[in-house]
């Protein structure tokens, strides 16, 4: 048995490139080191961590050597990581956006009940001409709900119209450097399909009018565009929008 492992051995090294079984006998070494190290069950130090998530990123085959965990615990590993990084980079003293006083939300909700015919933006620039600096969503907070007739649901707006609209959104890709990638989709309603995609590391107002552009070159554009409330698409991504012929729907805030 042991003259055919070694043969086999052999017979292998000769195939398999030096890179891979140079990279396989790193894993194996750094699994025995843990081994040794531990008295009744393995205890893995923060370098041990550190290692397979940079093997996992560098090496395609690190799932076939590895036998100290599995390797869905390696990928939580790198998610936390991307967790902590995060966190740590984005922490701050002050929590939240400060409040409001309450005599200008009054003064909001005054304006709006006597004013039905205003909207948000005309109450924000009154305001500002009383020297108030408040934010456009803010208003939109505190101002007096006027109820309106009722429309057709999403629901019949789909079903009618589900041949002439196509959905966008950006989806967040986090790497090894713990950086982010912004992924760009483009998706046909009718029949969930995929139309355009694009990753980019700096998405902006003129790159996504682009991608649009690019999705439904010449007389190809439809009727309906849906999109959320991202602050990406700007006044430049509108117009560029308007010029094709194609009317935007806006999602609800909050809404998935």
């Amino acid at each position: 048995m042991f003259v055919l492992s070694t043969f086999y051995q052999i017979i292998r090294s000769l195939f398999v490139p030096r890179l891979v079984l140079v990279t396989e006998n790193l894993a194996l070494r750094q699994q025995l080191l843990v081994l040794h190290r531990a008295r009744n069950r393995p205890r893995l130090r923060h370098q041990d961590r550190l290692f397979w998530i940079a093997l996992s990123q560098l090496w395609q085959d690190w799932r076939s050597i590895l036998v100290i965990v599995k390797p869905e615990t390696v990928i939580k590993w790198h998610r936390q990581g991307f967790k902590c990084y995060w966190r740590w980079k984005s922490r701050s003293a002050r929590v939240g956006r400060p409040k409001i006083n309450e005599e200008l939300r009054v003064l909001i909700r005054r304006m709006s009940r006597e004013n039905p015919t205003w909207g948000v933006p005309r109450i924000q620039a009154e305001l500002h001409l009383l020297g108030y600096e408040v934010a456009e969503s803010t208003v939109a907070k505190y101002r007096v709900r006027i109820r309106k007739p009722p429309s057709q649901t999403w629901k019949s707006f789909l079903r009618n119209h589900a041949s002439q609209i196509a959905a966008i959104d950006f989806f967040t890709v986090p790497t090894v450097t713990f950086n982010i990638l912004y992924g760009f989709v483009v998706l046909l309603h009718n029949r969930r399909q995929v139309v355009h995609f694009n990753v980019t590391a700096h998405p902006t107002a003129r790159w996504t009018a682009q991608q649009i552009i690019e999705a439904f070159p010449e007389e190809t554009a439809l009727r309906f565009l849906l999109r959320d409330r991202d602050s990406i698409y700007g006044d430049y991504f509108r117009s560029r929008i308007a010029g094709m012929g194609t009317e935007e729907v806006v999602t609800a805030a909050r809404s998935p």
